[in-house]
């Protein structure tokens, strides 16, 4: 004990040395806000006319007002001590200042939730202070903050002591003012929010419009903004303000530790990193100034006039992407809420003090940010509203598939890629008009700005519909037996109903929520996987209570929209309802199912090796198979923060088991997209709470899907390596590693071989599997392998009108004009045949389709089963208890596989190559082989088959899209991912 004693008398005295020498030094900074003059209202009348504008802000569009306030501010119309205005007693830290010597040099770290901060105060504001938080007691349960009332928090570099002095009449915001502006009408926090910058300068300007294609920052002021992740937490009305902080009250501010005894560059603030757009959004790798010719003319489709970077169609910046709830709320008009609603608290560094849901970087500086909303932000779910891809598929379905049936078609695809849009347009239409009406392809470009534009009173729906599956479409998903009944005559789930007739008129169960067809619970809770969550905040800040319910952990909550029953459509007629996706039954019939849902047990029990959907998309587990271990939001609490006056803060839980919510699978081709196009696309690069202090999100998304492939999908290896005397002969095995097919999802995507003998210098001898620019499979003469490309390059008709060319399904190859490719694919109904028999088994008499609505039968589905796949007769016994019917059992199964004992049981495939030596180059000498396994998302007859069956400005985008997109030396060049391979094998002799 005396030794430790010694230490730290010792330590004390360095202290006191160190910050004399300081000071010594004459380190002490001037104030660099002040001002030589006076900076106060130069024409009161003018702030008296603007000051009823001012005080209601919903009264005007976000832009229109910013405008307004911009002059208020700007004029220091608030700095009017005569009309009433207060302020605070001095510049005061909003938490600790922490000096630290590195190399020599003392550097400071200020710790306050704000930048050093001098606040004043409306008179109406002021008012409700001394009655509700005087210096005898706060009331417990006082009246809201009247309308109108407003408190501009002006901030300052630190350290405060540096103007704690000065005037603040001649104080100049350096770091400009967090304001919030009573408007308890137009939300239900009842706070209009913002940051505010002084001059031209300051970065500042106003969100509508948004700022040009290269920022699509998030808003500087609006209702419901992020700054609820601290407010929240306050003791009532969101706000900490306190008399004792206000010139001549009593009471003293809080005070905290400052060690200002140096001078130092000031510190950007939190606000100035959340908010300012500079250098907020850069391309993550460059794309192609001019259009890649090669792959142009490997596509074939030459009708296209391609689009320029100043004519391509962007979609609407993510600034304009914020709904919130409403005042009297939340009802059913706020059921589905955009994820701005969700990123204040469950971004990391949301606050600028905590890094919760953060790990550092293994392979950089910084850190990688593992929160809900910066993982599912970039992933295919995240963007699933903006996917140029889905855009053009629609086009095709709508102008060439089934224009009919166009209102349809639009409602029915948009009920998945724009589910909350086209959910709350349904609850409010049916509200409005007792009807349901269909949600648009149009819609999902509404925006709010100008506000006499024809699309601004859609604004919200195209807001939530470009917000892709967003939280809330998840989050109060009701699956169990509960969802049937009352629940379904709710008005959150209006339509839905409509939707389960649609597209599952004859199930029953978990069956008629296919296709997104589920029920929603009580727009005041949302779900999740937590027992005993923090309630507060979140009812404080959205009037929305956190519920735990297990039920977010089953796979059938991936597996109602990831198993997609679709009519098949005719003119204006339906035929007959097919399965176009079925990822969740092929996980149901696999050794991969659990056996249970929210329903209870299914038939059969869990498989030889039970995993969730959840287990591989959303990874709750550490590299050594530890449970990750994290707080799930980032808020003010009590014990971790800088203390402040009337507070109601809670203290968090670090959680087992805390689910990253990366839900990628390959699609790497549409992350390289989103890196290279934000623009087009119309998002933000860089995470907008963590800045530049962590690795960009869509990078992470990227190496989830790399690290997907290369160690959760599949592996290749190659046995009974054997050359005689006149041929070389291999087998090569191909294991699924993933809980479905593989592939699996919507039906285009498609995996092949690439076969390769090697000669001693590694040059190729002999390929089968060989591919151009644009990932076209080509035979020994560089020409496409028949049922490649589907149409002529004019796009004028077919190659093989009225045949299915394709590749079929091989056990033994023997020539590089064949190929292993493992795909499924669909044709139509027959031409000018009256009710065509379609079904999964019905004989292929129409053409090769990519039209969702127009699968008459398949023609080939060689696609890899999981392990474990189940013999018809027990997939009809779950599909009976998932509520199906003997459809689905059947329609999971394989097509035109033959007799190949593999796809019996499933996990993986086998087949067998033999290559003639006499079809080697003359006197080359083979020496190795290898075998690799590629992934393509969109093949090059999918992107033709777009090009050449819809125009407009989503065609054109794609087409944009496809070739600028620069993959040159990424793991996707050449248009395949490659997923793994065997490695180079010798051959022995």
């Amino acid at each position: 004990m005396p030794d430790l004693c010694r230490t730290l008398h010792l330590a004390s005295i360095w202290i006191a040395a160190a910050a004399l020498a300081g000071i010594a030094q004459g380190a002490r900074a001037d104030c660099i806000a002040e001002r030589p003059t006076v900076m106060a209202p130069t024409d009161p009348l003018v702030c008296r006319q603007l000051e009823p504008t001012i005080r209601k802000p919903s009264a005007l569009s976000l832009g229109d007002y910013e405008n307004k306030l911009n002059q208020y501010l700007g004029s220091y119309c608030y700095r009017d001590e005569a009309a009433g205005w207060v302020h605070d007693k001095v510049v005061r830290q909003a938490g600790p200042r922490i000096a630290t010597l590195v190399n020599g040099a003392w550097q400071g770290l200020d710790q306050g939730t704000h930048a050093p901060v001098m606040i004043w105060y409306s008179p109406n504001m002021m008012d409700w202070l001394r009655k509700n938080r005087s210096a005898d007691g706060e009331v417990d349960h006082p009246p809201p903050v009247p309308d109108g009332a407003i408190m501009v928090k002006e901030m300052f570099s630190e350290p405060a002591s540096d103007c704690r002095t000065v005037d603040p009449l001649r104080l100049f915001p350096t770091s400009g003012a967090a304001i919030m502006i009573r408007d308890a009408g137009a939300s239900y926090d009842g706070w209009f929010w913002g940051w505010y910058g002084f001059g031209s300068q300051s970065g500042w300007t106003p969100d509508w419009p948004a700022l040009p294609a290269d920022s699509n920052s998030i808003p500087n002021m609006g209702f419901a903004q992020y700054c609820m992740n601290c407010h929240a937490s306050a003791a009532n009305n969101l706000t900490f303000a306190s008399p004792k902080n206000i010139a001549g009250e009593p009471g003293k501010p809080l005070n905290y530790l400052a060690q200002d005894f140096f001078k130092g560059a000031p510190a950007e603030t939190l606000h100035q990193t959340v908010v300012l757009p500079v250098d907020g959004n850069p391309r993550l790798g460059q794309p192609l100034y001019s259009p890649n010719a090669d792959v142009i003319a490997a596509l074939q489709a030459y009708v296209r006039e391609m689009p320029t970077y100043e004519t391509v169609s962007r979609m609407p910046s993510e600034t304009y992407d914020n709904t919130w709830v409403g005042a009297k709320g939340p009802d059913a008009s706020d059921t589905f809420l955009t994820s701005s609603q969700c990123l204040g608290c469950h971004d990391a560094g949301s606050t600028g003090l905590q890094f919760d849901m953060t790990k550092p970087n293994p392979h950089g500086d910084g850190l990688i940010n593992l929160s809900p909303l910066a993982t599912w932000r970039t992933s295919p779910m995240g963007l699933g509203g903006r996917d140029p891809i889905f855009f053009a598929q629609l086009a095709s379905e709508t102008q060439s598939f089934h224009p009919k049936m166009a209102g349809v078609v639009q409602d029915v695809c948009l009920g998945c890629h724009g589910i909350a849009g086209e959910r709350q347009f349904h609850i409010d239409e049916k509200a409005r008009s007792g009807k349901c009406e269909l949600f648009t392809r149009d819609m999902v470009y509404a925006t709010p700005w100008p506000a006499d534009n024809p699309s601004a009173a859609l604004a919200n729906y195209g807001m939530l519909a470009r917000d892709g599956i967003t939280c809330t479409s998840c989050h109060r998903m009701v699956l169990s037996s509960k969802a049937g009944g009352p629940l379904g005559d709710q008005p959150q789930n209006a339509c839905v109903d409509e939707r389960q007739a649609l597209l599952n008129p004859h199930a029953t169960g978990f069956a008629k929520t296919f296709t997104g067809s589920f029920m929603v619970g009580s727009p005041d809770t949302l779900i999740g996987p937590f027992e005993k969550p923090e309630v507060g905040p979140m009812h404080t800040a959205l009037g929305i209570k956190p519920a735990h319910d297990a039920t977010i952990m089953s796979s059938e909550v991936c597996g109602t929209c990831h198993t997609v029953h679709l009519p098949v459509l005719q003119g204006t007629n339906t035929l007959v309802l097919i399965y176009e996706q079925t990822t969740y039954p092929e996980w149901a019939f696999s050794a991969y199912r659990t056996g249970n849902t929210p329903d209870g047990p299914l038939p059969l029990g869990a498989g030889a090796t039970p995993r969730s959907c959840q287990g591989c998309h959303m990874p709750s587990t550490e590299q050594d198979g530890s449970p990750t271990m994290s707080k799930i939001a980032s808020i003010q609490e009590n014990l971790n923060f800088p203390q402040t006056e009337s507070s109601n803060a809670p203290d968090l839980s670090v959680r087992e088991g805390f689910a990253r919510h990366t839900l990628v699978g390959l699609n790497v081709f549409l992350v390289k997209m989103a890196q290279q196009f934000p623009d087009v696309f119309g998002i933000r690069t860089r995470d907008p709470m963590m800045g530049k202090k962590a690795l960009d999100p869509l990078v992470l998304t990227e190496q989830a899907m790399l690290d997907q492939a290369s160690q959760a999908t599949a592996t290749v290896s190659v046995s009974d390596l054997v050359m005689s005397a006149d041929a070389l002969d291999a087998k090569v095995t191909v294991k699924n590693l993933a809980g479905h097919k593989f592939p699996s999802g919507v039906g285009f995507r498609r995996a092949f071989l690439t076969f390769s003998v090697l000669d001693q210098n590694g040059e190729q001898l002999w390929v089968s599997g060989r591919t151009n620019a644009a990932g076209v499979i080509v035979g020994a003469d560089d020409k496409p392998l028949d049922g490649e490309l589907w149409w002529k390059d004019d796009c004028s008709g077919r190659v093989h009108p009225g045949e299915r060319p394709h590749q079929p399904h091989y056990q033994k190859i023997t020539r590089q004009d064949q190929v292993q490719i493992y795909q499924e694919l669909v044709s139509t109904p027959p031409a000018d045949t009256p009710n065509p028999v379609c079904n999964a088994q019905s004989k292929p008499e129409g053409e090769l389709t990519t039209s969702f609505l127009s699968i008459c039968t398949e023609v080939k589905d060689n696609r890899i089963l999981p392990a474990g796949f189940l013999p018809v007769e027990s997939r009809l016994e779950i599909a009976k208890a998932l509520g199906a019917d003997e459809e689905l059992a059947v329609d999971v199964g394989t097509t035109a596989v033959e007799d190949d004992p593999d796809y019996v049981s499933g996990g993986s495939d086998t087949l067998s190559y033999s290559i003639p030596l006499a079809d080697l180059p003359k006197g080359a000498h083979p020496a190795s082989i290898e075998a690799d396994l590629y992934y393509q998302a969109t093949p090059p007859s999918y992107l033709q088959d777009r090009f050449c069956t819809a125009k407009g400005p989503d065609t054109d985008r794609l087409y944009f899209l496809a070739g600028h997109l620069n993959l040159a030396g990424t793991q996707a060049d050449g248009w395949k991912l490659k997923v793994v391979g065997s490695g180079t094998v010798a051959v022995r002799p």
